[in-house]
């Protein structure tokens, strides 16, 4: 059961904050998953996922069938979901945000993210985590050439012999596991509340990296449970070929919202906003111009 953490003004690194932050338990982690897991049942967005993973993947085979370069980056690429999935995120915040308000909520919806107040703090923050896994990959590629040099596997069984039964492959699999872990970690503590807090109040991007911080700070254990449950679940939603992200992620997504419901105290005062109605049903015909709802708009 969440508790408030019993201070109205928040200071992080010597610096107030107005979101009250709320100690929580690992049990609560197991509800949100639950909730993100409800949200994904009542509003499927898995072909929305879908239309955004396969395309990446089919250039990632392109490449591969051209050559095989790409390879040493294929895992580090898989693992940087972790460091751009909250903003990737965006719009299945907005779908769990629209149905916690009893709105009704499809897949399309979630593009009114777009609206946000905070939208601007939203770009900034996943423009700094974009950065984040540009270095990622950097770090990641800098590791191999160290390891092996610049020459590229010859077929993909060698770049597999080379990983998993040389010596230095095995030092690939440590160092770079371990150097990935700490990167995993810079963005879990400026993310982990960060954006659906955005979505929801009115914040800067400083201000919910702030109280990202001290979540973590307040919550340890259950924060780094949470983030083993979510680079486990990556690993086994990469299997069979990344399909099980297509379910993965969104169901993610959504418990990462019912996770800040539990962690950040709500606005006492939240201001007024009528839920927007429903325009209905829409079918194949209105792509895409669907995708724009408010165009059509009044």
């Amino acid at each position: 059961m969440a508790t408030v953490f019993a201070r109205p003004k928040l200071q992080v690194f010597g610096v107030s904050t107005p979101f009250v932050v709320r100690k929580i338990s690992l049990s609560d982690l197991g509800n949100a998953l639950r909730l993100g897991w409800e949200d994904f049942k009542a509003v499927p967005t898995h072909a929305v996922v879908l239309c955004v993973i396969y395309p990446v993947l089919g250039l990632v085979l392109f490449r591969l069938v051209v050559g095989y370069s790409v390879l040493p980056l294929l895992f580090p690429l898989a693992a940087g979901f972790t460091l751009i999935g909250p903003f990737a995120a965006l719009g299945l915040y907005e779908l769990s945000r629209r149905r916690e308000r009893g709105e009704e909520a499809a897949a399309w919806d979630a593009v009114q993210v777009l609206r946000a107040p905070s939208f601007g703090a939203m770009l900034e923050l996943g423009i700094l985590l974009l950065v984040l896994f540009g270095v990622w990959i950097g770090a990641a590629n800098a590791i191999y050439v160290a390891t092996f040099g610049h020459a590229p596997a010859a077929t993909i069984p060698d770049f597999a012999t080379r990983v998993l039964t040389t010596p230095e492959g095995w030092s690939l699999i440590i160092v770079g596991c371990g150097v990935g872990f700490l990167f995993a970690v810079v963005a879990l503590c400026v993310s982990v509340v960060s954006f659906p807090l955005m979505l929801d109040r009115h914040a800067t991007a400083i201000d919910a990296i702030r109280t990202s911080l001290r979540a973590v700070r307040e919550n340890p254990v259950p924060m780094a449970a949470w983030g083993l449950v979510v680079a486990a679940l990556l690993a086994i939603g990469s299997l069979p070929f990344f399909v099980g992200l297509a379910v993965v992620l969104p169901v993610l997504g959504h418990a990462t919202w019912h996770l800040y419901r539990k962690v950040v105290e709500p606005d006492p005062n939240p201001p007024e906003e009528q839920p927007r109605p429903s325009i209905g049903h829409r079918y194949a015909a209105d792509f895409p111009a669907s995708l724009f709802p408010w165009s059509r708009e009044r």
